[in-house]
């Protein structure tokens, strides 16, 4: 497991999305793991790959994925 921690802007070039896309997936709950620390917010890398590798699918519609066929092969 890495350690590594990334801010805000580092974490959301990480994934390909923008900071204000990280800073808005905290306030509704939907994207990575994210540690606060003081008045700090953080990101472990081993959470941002936990969490790309939760966004995979198999299909279109959430009725057409085959989730356990996506975590295999990841």
């Amino acid at each position: 497991m890495s350690s590594e921690k990334f801010n805000t802007k580092e974490a959301a070039t990480y994934i390909r999305k923008s900071a204000s896309w990280l800073n808005k997936t905290r306030l509704t709950g939907v994207g990575p793991v994210y540690l606060k620390v003081g008045g700090s917010v953080l990101y472990l890398r081993s959470d941002l790959d936990q969490w790309l590798a939760g966004t995979r699918r198999t299909g279109v519609y959430a009725h057409c994925n085959d989730n356990v066929r996506a975590a295999l092969t990841a």
